[in-house]
């Protein structure tokens, strides 16, 4: 049995404004402070439209319907990272700033977790950040689909640690809980796991925030050690 048929904002040229001053770049910016603003469930075309001045049918000229103008918010989102050119920097280098980077675009702009792996990354700047990351793996050693691993595991790594701390993040915007009750709710339940509880009081942190930047710090630098002993065999 044969899907939907696969489309794509990509797969057409941009339609010409038919309003002066009116441009798709224009509704993109629009469309990316209303979604920092509220999220993705504040985003309707009809709240874009009133927030550009303009009527939400007028819209469509520009974007074939919603599924659309999130594949192109989701490109600015790459636009956004920084990956450092390949042929002038170590590939460690370029993969690590490139993590973080990444990591600091997505919580800068929580609703781009929800579309990862919902939406297709085929615009310009997400094609340029992939070309990068893969021209750095393949001059660091790397051949053939291990270019492709090699990638996709750092990807990996950044979206399994980075999605969770935005769900905690939006879950304590909502309604805030007490940290304290919380850590002490956690002693209890390990009360039988003395090895937890020993881990749980040494790592008690200062600043959550500094907390969590050195543990995906340290993840990191083993996901790469990871990769570059893989070349070593």
């Amino acid at each position: 049995m044969s899907g939907k048929q696969f489309s794509s904002v990509w797969m057409r040229e941009p339609r010409p404004s038919r309003t002066p001053g009116r441009s798709r770049e224009e509704i993109v910016r629009a469309a990316m402070e209303l979604l920092d603003a509220e999220g993705l469930d504040g985003l309707s075309m009809r709240k874009l439209g009133a927030r550009l001045g303009a009527g939400a049918t007028s819209l469509y000229w520009y974007v074939a319907n919603k599924h659309e103008l999130l594949e192109l918010v989701y490109d600015e989102i790459w636009g956004e990272m920084t990956v450092p050119p390949p042929e002038d920097t170590w590939w460690r280098q370029t993969a690590g700033t490139f993590a973080h980077s990444m990591r600091q675009v997505i919580l800068r702009h929580p609703w781009s977790a929800g579309l990862i792996g919902r939406t297709p990354a085929l615009g310009p700047n997400a094609l340029e950040v992939a070309g990068r990351l893969s021209r750095a793996f393949k001059k660091a050693g790397f051949r053939g689909l291990d270019i492709d691993y090699a990638s996709s595991t750092l990807t990996a790594y950044v979206f399994g640690t980075t999605i969770p701390q935005v769900a905690y993040n939006e879950m304590m915007a909502e309604s805030p809980l007490d940290e304290e009750s919380m850590r002490a709710a956690v002693e209890r339940a390990a009360a039988g796991h003395p090895d937890l509880l020993e881990r749980l009081r040494e790592s008690e942190p200062a600043d959550l925030t500094q907390a969590r930047e050195m543990m995906f710090t340290f993840g990191l630098a083993a996901v790469l050690d990871g990769l570059e002993a893989r070349l070593a065999t």
